[in-house]
């Protein structure tokens, strides 16, 4: 596993973290790379509390795309609870086109809850999820946001740029940038140059004065695509599409100023829309655009991923043998994904110890996975004591 992170440490108490980019297009190798889990993210990672750890319990939330064949991969945003007795993860399917690369911009957001000690996450300003063992946080203790991508089997893989937005909200419910002199880097391969050849490093630079403007990453698979001269603006505009028939105003939200906002400038939505930042604050559902959309995979002819390949799969992710997996077919009704999606969802479980999909060294008793029946796509995962809630 390798990164090309910024670790920012805001030096005052933090109530949300925000990040944005572009789904940009990631590829994979067309080879066959068994018992190899190939996977990259561009994700924000919020740890509201480390004073007795800078590995604490933390959210994660973010884009992800992992080769889950010899010609096929999977490609959408999730969000992660990671504590020190296990973990959970959850695919985010609302919004439009979630699992798209056609270079949409998309927001992530956690936010801490009005009362008590978890943190709700937002997918393009609607809540998609809530934590539920997240630490205290006395006024005053140390907290980190950390902002890059993540990249495991570098030789099989190529992400072109992804430029990277970050704010913390203070707790006035102001959002700030964080400070530069606050951020540090990590480059776990090197930065592309000089010896440093692709696939085995990465493109990556920090811009901004005073405060942490973007953070820009890349991970090319072949020397003629480095690109040393990183863009430090996100992308040229794109042409606005709204949908016909839009109310104007969603839970106190002017509706095509933010619809205009995200394809333009995500970054300044807070501040520039009437009543979004309000609505962030309290109602949690701001996007009725969003709100309106959902990703369904319903298999056609020939598009059901087998369960060899998922017991492959899932044995990589979580670092257990094979045989070691109880892996159940779809509409079997004993997985643990509820609903009409049950149906097309295969269920892998096991007893023995793994260390999960979090980064901590330690293991933990167990996990339940289940996965698309379509794409292989991963849709929810628990392992440890996280399992039992």
């Amino acid at each position: 596993m390798f990164w090309a992170m910024t670790c920012s440490q805001p030096g005052e108490p933090m109530i949300g973290g925000f990040a944005t980019w572009r789904n940009e297009p990631v590829t994979f190798d067309k080879v066959d790379t068994p018992n190899t889990t190939v996977q990259v993210a561009n994700y924000m990672r919020v740890s509201p509390n480390t004073e007795s750890s800078p590995i604490a319990p933390n959210i994660e939330v973010g884009l992800y795309a992992e080769k889950t064949g010899k010609a096929t991969q999977s490609y959408g945003p999730r969000w992660s609870e990671l504590t020190t007795q296990g973990g959970v993860t959850k695919a985010i399917k609302a919004g439009v086109n979630p699992t798209k690369s056609d270079r949409r911009n998309h927001t992530y957001m956690v936010v801490r809850q009005q009362s008590g000690n978890q943190w709700d996450i937002l997918y393009d300003f609607n809540k998609v999820g809530s934590t539920g063992h997240q630490l205290k946080v006395p006024r005053g203790n140390p907290n980190r946001i950390d902002l890059g991508l993540e990249v495991m089997g570098p030789q099989y893989s190529h992400v072109p740029n992804i430029a990277s937005r970050m704010q913390f909200m203070s707790e006035d419910k102001a959002w700030h940038q964080v400070a530069s002199a606050n951020t540090a880097k990590v480059i776990s391969l090197g930065t592309c140059g000089g010896t440093r050849k692709p696939p085995y490093c990465f493109n990556a630079k920090l811009t901004g004065g005073a405060s942490f403007t973007q953070w820009t990453t890349g991970k090319p698979r072949k020397a003629a695509e480095f690109a040393p001269s990183l863009t430090t603006a996100l992308p040229g505009r794109s042409l606005s599409v709204l949908s016909p028939a839009r109310n104007e105003v969603f839970n106190g939200v002017d509706q095509p100023a933010l619809q205009e906002c995200l394809i333009n400038a995500p970054d300044e939505c807070m501040a520039t829309v009437p009543g979004l930042a309000e609505c962030v604050a309290s109602a949690r559902m701001c996007n009725a655009e969003g709100a309106d959309s959902a990703v369904a995979d319903v298999p056609g002819p020939s598009t059901s991923v087998s369960g060899e390949e998922i017991r492959q799969r899932a044995a990589a992710s979580f670092a257990v043998a094979p045989e070691k997996l109880t892996v159940v077919a779809p509409s079997s009704g004993t997985g643990f994904t509820t609903g009409s999606e049950a149906a097309h969802v295969w269920t892998v479980t096991s007893a023995e110890a793994t260390p999960g999909l979090g980064h901590h060294e330690a293991n933990f008793a167990g996990f339940r996975a289940s996965y698309s029946e379509v794409t292989g796509q991963l849709i929810d995962a628990c392992w440890g004591q996280m399992c039992e809630s």
